[in-house]
């Protein structure tokens, strides 16, 4: 019996496009067939890409780092922990994590996913949610800063998450004033089972932050069109 083909799948990143071949096992990380960055706390060997009874596979094969995977349109989303994989089912796939400060995302295409990505809901005119978890619009500011420059990207890629410090700075917040909405909002969607943001012991902050944004990009409780509200913050400080 012939073994069924899955159908062609490549991998963007930074702007190129890597074909990922059916015969073998795809590498993604600080070493690999898609070298990602020489980022010492990336693993060597973080994601691979395989093909399986007509399907392809996304595996974690790091030991620290978790991925979220997303369809884009923030309804349909997975925490890929070491050790797990998922098949890839969407013609577009989505996959965001985090190493050291600087967080990372690329997008899997495949030429005849068994799914195709749900339209995104209608947003409703002051509605500023995650499932059931109210922000109030400084929240809403502290997430959008946290995650800026991930959103300026034109690409998918990698971008710096600041320091708390300089995400207060940004907003004209006292550092003080920042970590307490930051612990609000991290205990907001710990409360909903958002895993990754709880600071303490063996957990350094830079950890909360970005999984925070992370969630927030992969969710859709931010995008590119919430980067008025810093342009606002600039003009009205002029």
């Amino acid at each position: 019996m012939a073994t069924a083909v899955p159908p062609p799948l490549t991998v963007e990143f930074a702007g190129e496009r890597h074909d990922v071949p059916v015969d073998a096992v795809f590498a993604i990380g600080r070493d690999g067939d898609l070298v990602i960055d020489e980022n010492r706390y990336l693993h060597r060997r973080f994601l691979e890409l395989s093909a399986e009874n007509g399907m392809w596979w996304l595996s974690n094969v790091g030991s620290r780092i978790a991925a979220t995977v997303t369809d884009g349109t923030g309804r349909v989303h997975a925490r890929l922990a070491p050790g797990a994989r998922l098949p890839v089912v969407f013609d577009r796939l989505h996959v965001l994590f985090g190493a050291g400060s600087t967080s990372y995302d690329l997008t899997l295409h495949s030429a005849g996913g068994f799914s195709v990505a749900p339209e995104p809901r209608p947003a409703v005119a002051g509605d500023e949610t995650i499932g059931d978890v109210p922000l109030s619009p400084s929240q809403k500011l502290l997430v959008v800063a946290l995650a800026e420059n991930v959103l300026r990207q034109t690409e998918t890629g990698r971008g710096e998450i600041p320091s708390s410090a300089d995400a207060a700075a940004r907003l004209g917040w006292t550092l003080p004033a920042f970590t307490r909405k930051l612990d609000t909002v991290c205990g907001k969607l710990e409360r909903e089972g958002v895993t990754g943001l709880r600071g303490g012991r063996g957990k350094l902050a830079t950890n909360r932050r970005l999984r925070l944004v992370e969630h927030a990009v992969a969710t859709r409780l931010v995008s590119r069109d919430d980067l008025v509200l810093l342009e606002q913050l600039d003009a009205d400080a002029v």
